[in-house]
């Protein structure tokens, strides 16, 4: 009998599960505006402590950090859209080129007796569809980024209501001294990881532009920006961002050109992945590198191109929120990186 009622439970739980789901894919419009906004706060109120220490007002403090996010964000757009329309009415013909250059290699192959079929190499592998995947994901980005009065509102509200959660909470929980101490942790975590994760970023992104310009390639600006974003989505982010690039640089500049662009992009992401990140995120958030995949993948699909910008930090509230669960302890200790398993064990 007992194992039935356990059936019965675990069978309403996933279908809970799947309808909650449902109901999130149907209303991505609406919620994906408040998630930026979520995280933008996360990302300001480091800066608005900051401005409280100088004894600035709250009202003054937030009309400062508002007005750095527009100027901010007016002065990506400015220079992003130009570049992306003009890139967008020479794609066909960037396609065209691309394919020739696929016949050359084809026809350079043959030469050494190596036979490829050109309509199957195409078919198989269409860089322009690389091309066409980065600039998708920003102008995904661009569209939920149309909401922005709808998101600066949103800011404000939260910023003004930040120093009152804590007080909030301490009247709200059942044990307030110990779940305030897991929200201040996963507040720091979050922050931190924001923190670091957008200065890598910039740094990224602005070191592959100014490479790109050296080498004189066409939108240096645009995939500076590409890369700056991409950034933030783990493992296949930085090589979608490098793609875009080094074909343009194949098509305009040649191979040699173009190998230089490769070699640039692999020392910049080397550089700013495995040695300055690791350096000041130390052990990062507690994730396994599978699941920081999957939580790519997953939440990619639920809400597009911002959930891969913001997989990591959304599958850390899971976490965190299924630590505080009984029932959820060993979910959580599955989505665990190796460090923190061994940790626990010894």
């Amino acid at each position: 009998m007992s194992s039935l009622q356990g059936l019965s439970k675990s069978l309403v739980i996933i279908a809970s599960l799947f309808i909650v789901l449902a109901g999130l894919k149907l209303a991505t419009d609406i919620i994906v505006p408040f998630i930026l906004a979520a995280f933008i706060a996360i990302i300001c109120n480091p800066l608005l402590r900051f401005f409280a220490r100088y004894k600035v007002p709250k009202g003054i403090a937030i009309l400062l950090i508002m007005l750095m996010i527009v100027a901010v964000g007016s002065s990506l757009a400015g220079l992003v859209g130009q570049s992306l329309n003009d890139f967008s009415q020479q794609l066909p013909q960037y396609r065209e080129e691309l394919q020739g250059r696929f016949v050359w290699l084809v026809d350079t192959a043959a030469q050494y007796n190596i036979l490829i079929d050109k309509q199957q190499l195409i078919a198989l592998f269409d860089p322009g569809k690389m091309i066409d995947m980065a600039t998708n994901m920003l102008t995904g980005f661009g569209a939920a980024m149309a909401n922005i009065f709808l998101i600066i509102l949103t800011v404000v509200f939260m910023l003004f209501e930040a120093p009152m959660i804590n007080k909030k909470v301490h009247l709200a929980l059942d044990d307030p001294e110990m779940r305030q101490k897991q929200i201040d942790k996963f507040l720091e975590s979050i922050n931190s990881y924001l923190a670091i994760k957008t200065l890598v970023s910039l740094a990224t992104g602005f070191c592959a532009a100014l490479l790109l310009w050296v080498l004189d390639v066409d939108y240096f600006v645009l995939w500076g920006v590409v890369a700056f974003l991409l950034n933030y989505i783990p493992n296949i982010g930085s090589i979608i961002a490098a793609v875009p690039a080094v074909l343009i640089a194949l098509i305009t500049q040649g191979p040699l050109v173009s190998g230089f662009v490769a070699l640039g992009y692999v020392a910049i992401n080397t550089i700013m992945g495995n040695v300055i990140e690791p350096k000041y995120m130390g052990k990062g958030l507690g994730l396994s590198t599978l699941v920081v995949f999957l939580s790519l993948i997953f939440w990619g699909w639920l809400f597009g191109t911002v959930g891969m910008l913001l997989s990591v930090p959304l599958t850390m509230v899971v976490k965190i929120a299924l630590e505080n669960s009984e029932e959820g302890q060993w979910l959580a200790t599955m989505l665990g990186s190796g460090e923190e398993t061994e940790s626990k064990l010894s």
